[in-house]
């Protein structure tokens, strides 16, 4: 279990903050949802956090066989759907090291797909992964 807090700032705006360390992000609502776009928006975060959880995934089978792939992206695009308003596609690629052998890369791949964000998405949201070694 990990406490996290909202409070409403007003205009559209929500300070969010995580319990075990402190951290806290602001969103924002987007500009095509009547907000000014001033921050990440909630469903932005969602596209973030793939990204990052992949990554984050990759990072620890790589760390097990002593590969760094520090360095390494990711970019990601958030596509919305109108009717009914929710997420449609989140593109995805992740730039890592060239010297990674074949056999590693399929393992750190593979990894990738079990992050448990990926899996908490719903079905209907297209990802679509690109691996590039070229860090």
């Amino acid at each position: 279990m990990v406490p996290m807090q909202g409070r409403y700032l007003g205009n559209k705006k929500i300070e969010i903050s995580h319990g075990p360390s402190g951290a806290k992000i602001i969103t924002a609502a987007p500009k095509d949802n009547n907000g000014d776009g001033s921050s990440f928006s909630p469903t932005d975060l969602v596209g973030a956090a793939l990204g990052a959880c992949m990554l984050t995934v990759m990072g620890i089978v790589a760390e097990r066989s002593q590969i760094d792939l520090s360095g390494s992206t990711f970019s990601v695009e958030k596509h919305m759907n109108d009717t009914p308003r929710r997420i449609g596609k989140l593109p995805l690629t992740l730039h890592l090291p060239k010297g990674i052998a074949a056999d590693m890369r399929t393992k750190l791949e593979r990894s990738a797909h079990t992050c448990p964000v990926h899996h908490s998405l719903h079905p209907d949201i297209e990802v679509q992964v690109q691996f590039l070694y070229d860090v």
